[in-house]
Formats: C-alpha cells, sequence, structure tokens
C-alpha cells in the first residue's frame, strides 16, 4: 500500500474557524503564542502574519508527519515546534526559559484531516488501513495490537465512555468473537464487525455505526482527554495575566470538559454547594469571552467536517 504524502495530505485540508480562533487570540503583536496542534500550520502560518518581528510562536505536535511539514515549510526565526504532545507544554517552555510569560495559547483538538485521509494511519472507517490509530507512530501499541488482548467487558466500558456507544456491550462482545476466528487486522474490518453488531434499524443513516466505537478506540489509544485535562492545567499556569487561551473542540466529552475548566476558574463551581464561602471569597482566575462560537452555514457547506466544531475563548484574570 502506497504511502501518503505530506502534500497531497495538505492540499485536503481545511482549517476550521480559522480567523475567529486567531482573531480572539493575538491581543498583541509582540506577544509569546501556542499552538499547541501544529497539523498542517494553517494556524500557526495565521498567526505568524499577525505578529511583529519581535513576536514568537512555539508549537507542538505528537505527529512525525506534522513536524516534517513544519520544518519544510516554516522557515521563521520566530518559530519553533516540539515533536511531543501538548501535555508536556510547561516543561517544554521551562527548556525555553520561558515560564509564565504566553499572551495565548490555542488548541485545536481531535484527529486531522491528513491523518484521516491517510489509510495507513488507520483512523479512517471509510478507507481500508492497518488498525494503528496513534497520533505518534514512535511509541505505544496500535489499536491492533491493543484489541487483541482487552477484556471484554473494559472495551464496552470504553465504548460508552468515550464513544457514548449506546450498543457498547454488543460491539465489545462482537470484537472478542471475531477475534477468536481471526486477528482483526485492518480498519474495515472492525468498521464491518461493528456494523454488523448494531441493529439495523437503529442505525443511523447520517452516521457510520463505526463512527462513536472509532472516537473511543483512538481517544483511549492516545489518551486524548488525559493529556488535555493536563495541558489545560499547564496553560493557565503559562499564560500571562490577560493572556487568552482558545479551544476548538469537535465532540461533546472534549468540549464538556473545556467548558467545566473555563466555568471551575470562572466561577468556582468546583466547590460543593451549600458550603458558607461568599462569592467574593473566591479567587476568580479566567472568564469567558463571549459565548462559543461555531463554524457558519457557509464553513459546514464548504468542509463538512466542520460541523461540529466549537470554538471556546477564555482570559486569565489573575
Amino acid at each position: 500500500m502506497a504511502a501518503c504524502r505530506m502534500e497531497d495530505s495538505f492540499h485536503q485540508h481545511i482549517p476550521v474557524l480559522l480567523n475567529e480562533a486567531v482573531e480572539s487570540l493575538v491581543i498583541s503583536p509582540d506577544g509569546i503564542y501556542i499552538d499547541a496542534t501544529f497539523g498542517r500550520g494553517s494556524h500557526a502560518e495565521a498567526i505568524l502574519n499577525k505578529l511583529s518581528n519581535k513576536g514568537r510562536l512555539i508549537a507542538f505536535d505528537k505527529d512525525q508527519a506534522a513536524i516534517d511539514y513544519a520544518r519544510q515549510h516554516i522557515h521563521d526565526e520566530r518559530f519553533t515546534i516540539f515533536h511531543r504532545s501538548f501535555s508536556h507544554l510547561k516543561k517544554s517552555l521551562n527548556e525555553k526559559h520561558i515560564s509564565d510569560n504566553i499572551h495565548g495559547i490555542l488548541f485545536d483538538l481531535g484527529v486531522s484531516s491528513p491523518q484521516l485521509d491517510c489509510p495507513e494511519r488507520g483512523f479512517s472507517f471509510t478507507r481500508s488501513g492497518i488498525l494503528d490509530m496513534r497520533m505518534d507512530t514512535s511509541c505505544g501499541l496500535t489499536a491492533r495490537q491493543w484489541l487483541a488482548d482487552i477484556e471484554e467487558e473494559e472495551l464496552a466500558t470504553i465504548l460508552w465512555q468515550y464513544g457514548e456507544e449506546r450498543f457498547s456491550r454488543r460491539i465489545a462482545r462482537a470484537i472478542v468473537c471475531a477475534r477468536k476466528q481471526s486477528p482483526i487486522q485492518t480498519t474495515s474490518e472492525l468498521a464491518d464487525i461493528i456494523k454488523r453488531a448494531i441493529p439495523l434499524s437503529r442505525q443511523s443513516r447520517d452516521k457510520h455505526p463505526a463512527t462513536r466505537s472509532f472516537q473511543a478506540i483512538r481517544i483511549f489509544i492516545n489518551q486524548e482527554l488525559i493529556e488535555l485535562q493536563d495541558a489545560l492545567h499547564q496553560a493557565l499556569a503559562v499564560l500571562k495575566i490577560g493572556g487568552r487561551l482558545s479551544v476548538i473542540s469537535f465532540h461533546s466529552l472534549e468540549d464538556r470538559m473545556v467548558k467545566q475548566f473555563i466555568r471551575q476558574h470562572e466561577k468556582n463551581q468546583d466547590l460543593p454547594r451549600g458550603l458558607p464561602i461568599k462569592q467574593m471569597a473566591f479567587h476568580q482566575r479566567m472568564k469567558a469571552i463571549g459565548k462559543p462560537i461555531q463554524p457558519s452555514l457557509q464553513e459546514i457547506t464548504t468542509n463538512p467536517r466542520a460541523r461540529s466544531a466549537i470554538l471556546r475563548i477564555a482570559e486569565k484574570l489573575s
């Protein structure tokens, strides 16, 4: 099977909420900014275009293909990129002797179009390829290896928790039964098993039956929610007062986590009700900027993958 070329994937990649995210993020052209998910650099290039000669942009990505693309296409002294998860954000900034002076941080979460469009990466149920699903292919178990040994009950729990899949138990049972016959090697094999496990009468016309299960497996394999929770706390720590946090999420689990994080530091919603603590005693650390932003109908028409995107923006207060 031929390998995907970065250029082919890049031309198919359309950034979501590009102008909205960058306009709200870059409040000082001389500032230091972070693109926590470089992808193919659309947001990074837009940020660089708004910076002065004194400004700086630091990017992160777990995907070696994204790192290769950045090094081949962005030749700018103001730009630095780390081949690391954004969960190493604070450690990486300490290496650069930058601790708490960041003007803005952008997270564009989820899987990118180039990853989805490359069958060899194993993210897509519509393109047959080896079951991999790792964003960083240099480490960790592939989805194929993980599915070969995972217990049925644990698999069902993961499909439910990370995919909100109502037929999680039926799908887990079907996967375990199928692997006893022969190893599950490809995305198309897995997608077929999942499709057969869901009653035809309960399958959506608008969504592939494997959508939620593939999402759950991908999130677990890459520890996406755990890393996001860790990175959000690090982001708040390194932002300067008045600095902006912009997060684009693509499914409810991510968005819920971001929403709760902002509210926790804006309205103290993590405290149990009934405690004798006055609101004035709460040290507010963030405030939401405007309402959540969703793509326009025109953007969704141009890029159907944008339909579930939500952009939340917050500012650090103290």
